[in-house]
């Protein structure tokens, strides 16, 4: 199927709301995207973890939760949570809601199948005559490390794939446009992840087919990931915090000549603006990411084309913060850029010094990021050459800002010279984001 032919842009509720999130606050962040970001790029509103636990709360998992499921062993959302979904009408009328907004809508689901249903011996649908119940398909052997609610499905088993067809013909019917498949890649699962994409292209619905986490993900896992998959996370869950952000430099290194139409490496959602309100880890707080960081952060997966699904709420994050998500060259660059890469890190006093470039894939501009990992301003030359090549380094170009929307001076060789050099100050953790147009 032809879907996320770029990268998708979205909001997620896992870092504000963590397991708890009601269909007020899904459908109050699904508002404001569609007033204030949709014109930028932002479409998808994805409800994560632990929908069908009525019981959930902050700061993790009810390990033996009592799952709302449907006599097929399919979970259905919480009514006291989302209550449109009353009468076994699940998120039809949610997805419906964010739909007319203009609005892509995308669930969460855990690799397997409910425990309760495995104990309850329910019958499989569509498995033919022989009496096949959600006890006979499951891998009890196969468990989440970090969530006690599935069991494995057993692929061996033809009623496993018929059972996995259901769940997904059911999120199908609701209207879903992505979900988000968890504990497929750590360890990496490649029978459930074939299964999963079997089962939505049997649903008939173009499904965006997400997998997480990517703790120590391979890129020999690629093969199978292209082949069955739209995105693939490379990193454990990403917080707030500095290191977090400094880590996913090397991972984006290593993934981002990979990227392509229809299969996208993921460096995990963006900690910024509100979040903590309910969530896994923290409490209720703004991003303690600096402005600086923040820009990084934002930077970095652009130019390495990473999915960005924006995790604080919406409607109670600071105006900086909706600022930063519409900047006009976020969703501009991210869309329409290719062969995002890194061209030099060095190593320079107490940090780094990191040099990402990409090209727009319909004009002549070229995209330069430069990085700054340690204390302090710095000031970093460049050569011309060394961004936009030899022979293109002997004309004159232009240089923008991208954070800013500032014209700097041209970069353009002196008399007699066949190189230019491109200075730039670069903030302590931050970055100076440039677009180069022949002049």
């Amino acid at each position: 199927m032809a879907v996320a032919l770029t990268p998708p842009m979205g909001w997620n509720s896992w870092d504000c709301y963590g397991t708890t999130v009601t269909e007020a606050e899904v459908l109050a962040n699904a508002r404001f995207m569609a007033e204030h970001l949709l014109p930028y790029g932002w479409d998808t509103v994805v409800v994560d973890i632990d929908w069908s636990d009525p019981d959930a709360h902050a700061h993790g998992y009810n390990q033996d939760a009592d799952l709302v499921l449907d006599a097929h062993g399919y979970p259905q959302p919480a009514p006291g949570r989302f209550p449109s979904a009353a009468g076994g009408r699940g998120f039809a009328e949610l997805a419906a809601q964010v739909h007319a907004l203009g609005l892509r809508f995308g669930v969460h689901a855990l690799r397997g199948i409910p425990r309760r249903a495995v104990a309850a011996g329910l019958a499989v649908e569509g498995a033919g005559d022989d009496g096949v119940t959600t006890a006979d398909i499951a891998d009890t052997s196969s468990t989440c490390p970090w969530n006690g609610h599935m069991y494995g499905l057993d692929h061996g088993h033809p009623a496993a794939q018929t059972w996995l067809d259901g769940l997904v013909a059911q999120l199908a019917s609701w209207g879903v446009d992505l979900v988000k498949v968890d504990d497929m890649l750590a360890p990496f699962h490649a029978d459930a992840v074939a299964a999963w994409s079997r089962a939505i292209e049997r649903s008939g619905r173009e499904i965006v087919l997400s997998l997480s986490p990517g703790t120590a993900l391979s890129t020999a896992h690629l093969p199978v990931l292209r082949t069955y998959a739209q995105m693939w996370r490379v990193c454990d869950d990403l917080w707030d915090r500095w290191e977090d952000v400094h880590a996913n430099f090397a991972r984006l290194a290593r993934w981002a000549p990979f990227q392509q139409p229809g299969g996208w490496a993921d460096a995990d959602m963006l900690p910024l603006g509100r979040i903590g309100i309910r969530a896994e880890r923290g409490e209720d707080r703004s991003s303690r990411l600096t402005p600086d960081e923040q820009r990084t952060l934002l930077t970095l997966w652009v130019m390495a084309r990473s999915p960005l699904m924006m995790g604080g709420d919406l409607p109670t994050s600071d105006a900086a913060t909706v600022a930063l998500l519409t900047t006009p060259a976020v969703g501009h660059v991210l869309r329409t850029s290719t062969d995002g890469r890194e061209l030099l890190r060095e190593p320079a006093g107490d940090g780094e010094v990191v040099v990402w470039s990409a090209r727009s894939a319909a004009d002549p501009t070229r995209y330069v990021a430069v990085f700054w990992t340690g204390s302090g301003s710095r000031t970093q030359s460049l050569a011309l050459s060394a961004l936009v090549g030899d022979a293109a380094a002997a004309r004159s170009w232009s240089v923008t800002d991208l954070w800013t929307g500032d014209r700097l001076p041209d970069a353009a060789p002196a008399p007699g010279r066949t190189d230019a050099q491109l200075v730039v100050d670069v903030p302590s953790h931050g970055v100076r984001w440039l677009a180069l147009d022949p002049v």
